[in-house]
């Protein structure tokens, strides 16, 4: 392509479309379907540039362009009820269904490394040392100890409010650290079974682990397995850096990033309830059973959310990511 001729030839064409985008006034209806016609032929124009002459200058002022154009002729939408609603009974839940090949293996995985540890600390002396001295641990897991007061320390809603905070953030590394190339995420995860498994060890070796399970199980169902989605999800998107499958590497790290930042708001909202069951009816002076029978019902109920609903919405094409009308346009690439 001589650039100097096609940029003679159409220059007029992107002069007229940047001044019908510069009215003030309201245009008429036949200067609409000509800046229609002059956005698509602008758009066409950026494309062949790019895929064959590419000059930073020209490109830079085309995308500008094309960009003003398209919002143009697309107009603006604001945000809805509607969209709220949307996301919730389609776009989180199919985004969780269709990552489960990533999170279900990730919380089995982990669940196994989280016991072995607490086996080996449990069973390990020595180790149990290394961690703290003799009554430090006993001030820990003795009956009233620091393990059983830690979630009545502070008041319910403050104490409910910093856990949503600390778990939020912690499901947002994994969903944002996974684009490199997942290793990040590995680490979070380990740290939390490691802290997982020094309380099982270590309540395990005084006699109190029904104790310590009584305590973890009603929060901690769904609070990991938020987290376990998280992980999955940010594994699946370093992947997707390695392996983009038939879509361009560009276009597949748009999409599935974009689907995981739905995911990290959805994922707060869960997360608002572990922390709100973990707040509230942890220390609560209910029955062990009621307690852990309210967590398992948080738990079934979210899976049932993703399984059922995700799964349906998933098979109806949702994905978690915007809807085509709002992502990037797509212009030809043959010259």
């Amino acid at each position: 392509m001589d650039l100097d001729v096609f940029v003679s030839a159409h220059r007029a064409e992107w002069d007229r479309l940047d001044a019908l985008l510069g009215r003030r006034r309201r245009l008429t209806g036949d200067e609409v379907d000509e800046l229609v016609a002059l956005y698509q032929r602008t758009a066409t124009h950026l494309s062949q540039i790019q895929s064959s002459a590419p000059d930073p200058q020209l490109t830079g002022r085309l995308s500008q362009l094309v960009a003003r154009a398209r919002s143009a002729v697309t107009g603006t939408r604001r945000a809805s009820w509607r969209d709220v609603t949307a996301f919730l009974l389609y776009g989180f839940p199919a985004a969780v269904y269709r990552a489960r090949h990533w999170w279900v293996p990730t919380a089995l995985i982990s669940t196994l490394v989280a016991a072995l540890l607490g086996w080996w600390i449990g069973t390990h002396p020595e180790v149990q040392a290394s961690i703290g001295a003799p009554t430090e641990l006993r001030e820990m897991t003795r009956p009233g100890g620091q393990y059983e007061t830690y979630y009545s320390s502070h008041p319910a809603t403050s104490f409910a409010a910093q856990v949503w905070t600390n778990n939020a953030q912690a499901a947002a590394m994994c969903l944002v650290l996974g684009i490199f190339l997942g290793l990040p995420v590995i680490w979070i995860l380990f740290l939390n079974m490691l802290n997982l498994g020094v309380g099982i060890g270590l309540m395990s070796s005084a006699g109190r682990l029904d104790t310590f399970l009584g305590l973890v199980l009603p929060h901690g169902l769904l609070e990991l397995t938020a987290v376990f989605v998280a992980a999955g999800t940010g594994l699946r998107l370093g992947w997707t850096l390695i392996d983009p499958g038939p879509r361009t590497r560009r276009t597949a790290l748009a999409e599935e990033g974009r689907a995981a930042v739905g995911m990290a708001i959805g994922l707060a909202l869960v997360l608002f309830i572990s922390g709100a069951i973990e707040g509230f009816v942890t220390p609560s002076g209910l029955p062990t059973w009621a307690r852990i029978a309210i967590g398992i019902t948080a738990e079934v109920a979210f899976l049932l959310y993703v399984y059922v609903l995700g799964g349906r919405a998933a098979r109806e094409g949702a994905t978690g990511d915007v809807t085509a009308a709002e992502r990037s346009a797509r212009v030809p690439t043959a010259a």
